[in-house]
C-alpha cells in the first residue's frame, strides 16, 4: 500500500529534506547510530525468542506431574 505511494521523485524529495534538516556532515553518524539501534533492537528480540522457547517446556512439565500425581491419588483411592 505505501509502496505504491511512493514514487521515485517522492524519495527524491524526502532525501532532499532530510539533506536540509540534518545536513550532510551529520548524516553519517545519523545513519551509524541508527544502524547500532537496529542492530541491540534484532539482538533484544533473539533473546526474547530464545528466552520463550526455554520458558515453555519448563511450564509444561510441571502441570505433566501435577496431573500424574493427581491421578495416582484418584487410582489409590480407586484400589483401596
Amino acid at each position: 500500500m505505501l509502496g505504491n505511494a511512493l514514487s521515485g521523485w517522492h524519495l527524491v524529495v524526502i532525501v532532499f529534506i532530510v539533506l536540509l534538516l540534518f545536513g550532510a556532515p551529520k548524516l553519517p553518524g545519523l545513519a551509524r547510530s541508527l544502524g547500532q539501534s537496529m542492530k541491540i533492537f534484532k539482538s533484544e528480540i533473539k533473546s526474547d525468542k530464545t528466552e520463550e522457547r526455554t520458558t515453555t517446556p519448563d511450564v509444561a512439565q510441571p502441570n505433566q506431574s501435577d496431573a500424574s500425581q493427581s491421578t495416582g491419588s484418584t487410582d489409590s483411592t480407586t484400589k483401596s
